[in-house]
Protein backbone atom coordinates (compact mmCIF):
# COMPACT_ATOMS: atom_id res chain seq x y z
CA UNK A 1 0.00 0.00 0.00
CA UNK A 2 1.46 3.28 -1.00
CA UNK A 3 0.38 6.16 1.86
CA UNK A 4 0.79 9.98 0.00
CA UNK A 5 0.32 13.52 1.31
CA UNK A 6 -0.81 16.22 -1.01
CA UNK A 7 -1.64 20.22 -0.65
CA UNK A 8 -5.17 20.76 -1.56
CA UNK A 9 -7.28 24.52 -1.27
CA UNK A 10 -8.29 22.96 2.42
CA UNK A 11 -5.11 22.03 3.61
CA UNK A 12 -2.72 18.83 3.62
CA UNK A 13 -4.70 15.19 2.76
CA UNK A 14 -3.04 12.14 3.74
CA UNK A 15 -4.50 8.58 2.62
CA UNK A 16 -3.78 5.42 0.29
CA UNK A 17 -2.60 6.35 -3.46
CA UNK A 18 -3.60 4.45 -6.35
CA UNK A 19 -3.33 5.38 -9.86
CA UNK A 20 -2.80 9.09 -9.38
CA UNK A 21 -5.52 9.05 -6.97
CA UNK A 22 -5.20 10.05 -3.16
CA UNK A 23 -8.00 8.30 -1.02
CA UNK A 24 -8.69 10.51 2.25
CA UNK A 25 -10.54 10.01 5.05
CA UNK A 26 -13.12 12.95 3.53
CA UNK A 27 -13.21 12.38 -0.05
CA UNK A 28 -11.00 11.11 -3.07
CA UNK A 29 -8.49 13.25 -4.71
CA UNK A 30 -6.99 13.38 -7.91
CA UNK A 31 -3.42 14.87 -7.84
CA UNK A 32 -2.35 17.11 -10.11
CA UNK A 33 -6.09 18.58 -10.64
CA UNK A 34 -7.14 18.20 -6.78
CA UNK A 35 -3.53 18.89 -5.03
CA UNK A 36 -0.03 18.47 -5.53
CA UNK A 37 2.45 16.38 -3.66
CA UNK A 38 3.70 17.16 -0.49
CA UNK A 39 6.28 15.23 1.51
CA UNK A 40 4.69 11.59 2.70
CA UNK A 41 5.99 12.38 6.29
CA UNK A 42 6.68 15.36 8.59
CA UNK A 43 9.63 14.57 10.48
CA UNK A 44 10.72 16.00 13.48
CA UNK A 45 14.65 15.00 11.93
CA UNK A 46 15.94 13.08 8.92
CA UNK A 47 18.79 10.68 10.39
CA UNK A 48 21.13 9.56 7.37
CA UNK A 49 23.91 7.60 6.72
CA UNK A 50 26.48 7.76 4.60
CA UNK A 51 29.53 5.39 3.64
CA UNK A 52 27.32 2.56 3.88
CA UNK A 53 28.50 0.86 0.19
CA UNK A 54 31.98 -0.09 -0.59
CA UNK A 55 31.49 0.99 -4.14
CA UNK A 56 31.42 4.97 -2.41
CA UNK A 57 34.04 4.09 0.28
CA UNK A 58 36.41 3.60 -3.28
CA UNK A 59 35.19 6.72 -4.89
CA UNK A 60 35.72 9.10 -2.12
CA UNK A 61 38.76 7.11 -0.60
CA UNK A 62 37.18 6.62 2.28
CA UNK A 63 38.20 3.93 5.50
CA UNK A 64 35.36 1.16 6.04
CA UNK A 65 33.19 2.30 9.06
CA UNK A 66 33.13 -0.12 12.03
CA UNK A 67 29.89 0.86 12.62
CA UNK A 68 27.05 2.84 11.14
CA UNK A 69 28.35 6.79 10.14
CA UNK A 70 25.63 9.55 10.39
CA UNK A 71 24.64 12.70 10.53
CA UNK A 72 21.46 15.01 10.74
CA UNK A 73 19.26 16.93 7.88
CA UNK A 74 16.79 19.23 10.08
CA UNK A 75 13.09 19.41 8.82
CA UNK A 76 13.89 22.50 7.08
CA UNK A 77 15.89 20.86 4.59
CA UNK A 78 12.68 18.22 3.15
CA UNK A 79 11.05 18.78 -0.17
CA UNK A 80 8.47 16.74 -1.83
CA UNK A 81 8.48 15.09 -4.99
CA UNK A 82 8.33 17.19 -7.85
CA UNK A 83 8.85 20.40 -6.04
CA UNK A 84 12.11 21.92 -7.43
CA UNK A 85 15.30 21.83 -5.98
CA UNK A 86 16.88 25.53 -5.62
CA UNK A 87 20.73 25.32 -6.59
CA UNK A 88 22.24 27.28 -3.24
CA UNK A 89 24.02 30.66 -4.05
CA UNK A 90 27.08 29.25 -1.98
CA UNK A 91 28.33 26.58 -3.66
CA UNK A 92 29.79 25.27 -7.35
CA UNK A 93 29.93 21.74 -6.73
CA UNK A 94 25.99 20.44 -6.34
CA UNK A 95 26.00 16.31 -5.92
CA UNK A 96 22.96 14.09 -5.03
CA UNK A 97 22.53 10.80 -3.88
CA UNK A 98 19.57 8.21 -4.07
CA UNK A 99 18.76 6.44 -1.24
CA UNK A 100 16.16 4.14 0.45
CA UNK A 101 14.47 5.54 3.69
CA UNK A 102 12.59 3.88 6.14
CA UNK A 103 9.67 6.28 7.97
CA UNK A 104 8.95 5.57 11.62
CA UNK A 105 5.13 4.97 12.61
CA UNK A 106 5.54 5.35 16.80
CA UNK A 107 7.24 6.88 19.27
CA UNK A 108 10.30 4.19 19.77
CA UNK A 109 14.09 3.61 21.24
CA UNK A 110 16.52 0.82 22.21
CA UNK A 111 15.39 -1.28 19.35
CA UNK A 112 16.43 -4.85 19.11
CA UNK A 113 16.82 -5.47 15.27
CA UNK A 114 13.90 -7.85 15.53
CA UNK A 115 11.58 -5.16 16.60
CA UNK A 116 12.32 -2.42 14.19
CA UNK A 117 9.76 -3.98 11.55
CA UNK A 118 7.13 -3.11 14.11
CA UNK A 119 7.83 0.44 13.96
CA UNK A 120 8.62 1.17 10.57
CA UNK A 121 5.60 2.54 8.64
CA UNK A 122 7.15 2.06 5.58
CA UNK A 123 10.16 3.18 2.78
CA UNK A 124 10.30 5.81 0.83
CA UNK A 125 13.32 7.71 -1.19
CA UNK A 126 14.99 10.74 -0.09
CA UNK A 127 17.87 12.48 -2.65
CA UNK A 128 20.72 13.89 -0.07
CA UNK A 129 21.84 16.68 -1.84
CA UNK A 130 25.02 17.77 -0.85
CA UNK A 131 27.43 20.86 -1.71
CA UNK A 132 30.77 19.16 -1.98
CA UNK A 133 33.06 22.45 -1.71
CA UNK A 134 31.29 23.53 1.68
CA UNK A 135 33.54 22.76 4.93
CA UNK A 136 31.97 19.90 7.49
CA UNK A 137 29.23 17.86 6.75
CA UNK A 138 26.56 19.97 8.16
CA UNK A 139 27.46 22.82 5.61
CA UNK A 140 27.14 20.14 3.08
CA UNK A 141 24.65 18.27 3.48
CA UNK A 142 21.73 20.21 6.08
CA UNK A 143 20.83 23.05 4.14
CA UNK A 144 17.38 24.40 2.64
CA UNK A 145 16.12 21.66 0.05
CA UNK A 146 18.53 19.52 0.61
CA UNK A 147 16.40 16.53 1.59
CA UNK A 148 14.04 15.65 -0.79
CA UNK A 149 11.59 13.01 0.06
CA UNK A 150 8.82 10.88 -1.60
CA UNK A 151 6.71 10.64 -3.49
CA UNK A 152 4.96 8.18 -1.17
CA UNK A 153 5.22 5.70 1.41
CA UNK A 154 5.27 2.24 0.64
CA UNK A 155 4.24 -0.06 3.21
CA UNK A 156 4.48 -3.33 1.50
CA UNK A 157 8.13 -3.87 0.57
CA UNK A 158 11.52 -5.65 2.19
CA UNK A 159 14.15 -3.09 2.09
CA UNK A 160 17.02 -5.86 1.62
CA UNK A 161 17.29 -6.64 -2.14
CA UNK A 162 16.38 -3.73 -3.94
CA UNK A 163 17.33 -2.99 -7.35
CA UNK A 164 18.04 0.86 -7.37
CA UNK A 165 18.72 3.35 -10.29
CA UNK A 166 19.14 7.33 -10.60
CA UNK A 167 19.00 9.09 -13.79
CA UNK A 168 20.42 12.84 -14.54
CA UNK A 169 19.36 14.46 -17.17
CA UNK A 170 18.04 11.61 -18.61
CA UNK A 171 21.68 9.80 -18.12
CA UNK A 172 22.02 6.66 -15.91
CA UNK A 173 24.54 7.80 -13.14
CA UNK A 174 24.10 5.28 -10.27
CA UNK A 175 22.61 1.71 -10.43
CA UNK A 176 22.92 -1.02 -7.54
CA UNK A 177 21.06 -3.27 -5.09
CA UNK A 178 20.74 -2.55 -1.25
CA UNK A 179 21.96 -5.98 -0.63
CA UNK A 180 25.16 -4.18 -1.15
CA UNK A 181 24.67 -2.32 1.73
CA UNK A 182 27.39 -2.96 4.67
CA UNK A 183 25.06 -2.11 7.12
CA UNK A 184 21.29 -3.27 6.83
CA UNK A 185 18.25 -1.08 7.29
CA UNK A 186 17.52 -3.35 10.29
CA UNK A 187 20.94 -3.31 11.87
CA UNK A 188 20.99 0.78 11.17
CA UNK A 189 17.72 1.96 12.88
CA UNK A 190 18.55 -0.35 16.04
CA UNK A 191 21.92 1.56 16.03
CA UNK A 192 20.77 4.91 16.01
CA UNK A 193 17.91 3.77 18.63
CA UNK A 194 20.53 3.31 21.27
CA UNK A 195 21.16 7.17 20.69
CA UNK A 196 18.20 8.76 19.57
CA UNK A 197 14.22 8.43 20.80
CA UNK A 198 12.39 8.76 17.21
CA UNK A 199 9.09 10.28 16.90
CA UNK A 200 6.09 9.35 14.13
CA UNK A 201 7.18 10.39 10.68
CA UNK A 202 11.10 10.73 11.35
CA UNK A 203 13.10 9.53 8.57
CA UNK A 204 15.97 7.23 8.11
CA UNK A 205 18.37 7.19 5.27
CA UNK A 206 20.72 4.22 4.72
CA UNK A 207 23.01 5.77 1.94
CA UNK A 208 23.84 5.42 -1.49
CA UNK A 209 26.01 4.08 -3.98
CA UNK A 210 28.59 5.21 -5.68
CA UNK A 211 27.43 9.06 -6.62
CA UNK A 212 29.25 10.30 -10.59
CA UNK A 213 28.99 13.86 -11.30
CA UNK A 214 27.29 16.99 -10.29
CA UNK A 215 24.06 18.69 -11.35
CA UNK A 216 23.04 21.68 -12.91
CA UNK A 217 20.11 23.93 -13.33
CA UNK A 218 17.94 22.66 -15.45
CA UNK A 219 18.62 19.28 -14.68
CA UNK A 220 15.97 16.38 -13.61
CA UNK A 221 17.07 13.85 -10.85
CA UNK A 222 14.86 10.72 -10.98
CA UNK A 223 15.66 8.16 -8.18
CA UNK A 224 14.01 4.93 -8.76
CA UNK A 225 14.12 2.19 -5.80
CA UNK A 226 12.16 -1.26 -7.17
CA UNK A 227 8.57 -1.83 -5.52
CA UNK A 228 8.56 1.87 -4.23
CA UNK A 229 8.69 4.46 -6.45
CA UNK A 230 10.51 7.19 -8.38
CA UNK A 231 11.26 10.29 -6.78
CA UNK A 232 11.91 13.13 -9.32
CA UNK A 233 12.65 17.01 -8.71
CA UNK A 234 14.36 19.89 -10.85
CA UNK A 235 17.54 21.53 -9.81
CA UNK A 236 16.38 25.41 -10.57
CA UNK A 237 18.39 28.70 -9.60
CA UNK A 238 17.90 29.89 -6.91
CA UNK A 239 17.30 33.20 -7.56
CA UNK A 240 13.94 31.84 -9.34
CA UNK A 241 12.92 29.99 -6.48
CA UNK A 242 13.30 33.65 -4.48
CA UNK A 243 11.33 35.58 -6.65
Amino acid sequence: MKLARIATDDGPVSGQYEDGVVHGDDGVYEVGVDGTFLPPCDPSALYCVGRNYAATLDQMEYERPDEPDFFIKPPASVLGHRDPIPYPDFTGELTYAGELAAVIDEPCRNLSADEVSDVVRGYTIMNDMDALDQQGRTARKAFDGSGPLGPWIETAVDPTGIDMWTDVAGERRQEANTELMLFGPHEIISYLSRRFTFRPGDVIAFGSPANPGLVEPGDTVEITYDGVGTLRNTIVDAASVDD
